[in-house]
Formats: C-alpha cells, sequence, structure tokens
C-alpha cells in the first residue's frame, strides 16, 4: 500500500491509522459480541448443561485459533493485494450464512453423542463468519505495518484497539 504526496493522498494518509484502528476495534468488538449471542440463540433448543456451555467455549476459541492460523499464513506466503482479495472474496462466501441461526430442519438428537451435534450445529450457524472475523485484526495489522502510513513501523497502537473491542 503506497501513499503518495499530493494533496488528496496526503489527507489519505493522515487518516489511514484512524481508519484502521475503527476497523480493528469494531471488528473485536463484533467478534466478542457473537459469542453469546449465537450461544443464546441455541440454548432453547440444546439447553444450558455444563457440557453445552463448555462445547460452546471449545468451538470458539478452536475457531479463533482457525482464523489466527489462515491470517499468519496468508500474511506471511501470499502478497499484501491478494490477501486482501482472498480474504473479501471469503467475507463474501462467508455473508451467505448470516444472521447466525439455528439451520432449518436441525433438531437434537437425545440418543446421539450431544457434544458433536452442538459443534456440528455451531460449524454450521456462526463458524465461517466467526473465523473470518477472528482473522480480520491479525491480517488489517499486517497490512498497515506493510503500508507506508504513519506508524507503520510501529503497528501496536492497533493491537490496543483491538483489545479495547
Amino acid at each position: 500500500m503506497t501513499f503518495a504526496n499530493d494533496e488528496g493522498t496526503l489527507k489519505m494518509k493522515r487518516a489511514a491509522p484512524a481508519v484502521f484502528t475503527a476497523t480493528i476495534f469494531l471488528s473485536a468488538a463484533l467478534l466478542f459480541f457473537v459469542q453469546p449471542l449465537f450461544a443464546k440463540i441455541v440454548l432453547p433448543v440444546i439447553g444450558g448443561s455444563p457440557a453445552v456451555w463448555t462445547t460452546a467455549m471449545l468451538f470458539f476459541q478452536t475457531v479463533l485459533i482457525c482464523g489466527y492460523l489462515y491470517a499468519h499464513f496468508s500474511a506471511r506466503y501470499l502478497p499484501v493485494r491478494f490477501q486482501a482479495g482472498v480474504h473479501i472474496a471469503l467475507w463474501g462466501l462467508a455473508l451467505t450464512f448470516l444472521p447466525p441461526d439455528i439451520p432449518d430442519g436441525w433438531r437434537l438428537d437425545a440418543s446421539g453423542w450431544i457434544a458433536a451435534q452442538t459443534l456440528g450445529l455451531f460449524a454450521l450457524g456462526v463458524g465461517a463468519p466467526f473465523a473470518l472475523l477472528s482473522a480480520n485484526a491479525p491480517l488489517i495489522q499486517s497490512w498497515y505495518a506493510r503500508s507506508d502510513g504513519p506508524s507503520a513501523d510501529d503497528p501496536y497502537f492497533l493491537y490496543g484497539a483491538s483489545n479495547l473491542g
């Protein structure tokens, strides 16, 4: 990402940190809003036993790590423009899973393994959007660090915005 020195791009260069910070903050806030939201949606269907909550936590932590791994390997092995294109395309695909909800016709089979059914329900209901949402902050931080924007050599203020979200 390169910023030229004419008047319009100079304003854009000055605004870049605020835009990147706001994007990361909102992404992180949404990431941690989705967890209790979807858990409350499925609660009436699968119950609120400790096994359900433990399985939900397992799911969200595992998918969070998968999102971080996707961001890591994308940032490490793909050119920035290709990363952005892939990320936007994957978001387009993930948006087909929104709003987070229980898939039509899904029923809990009491005779089956409840944890596997719960993981499957969470994966179908919110898996792809959650994984991509978790990749947003590390990818955006990486993109900003590779730009020639102000503070690009020290983008850790973006990490702070992510933690505040």
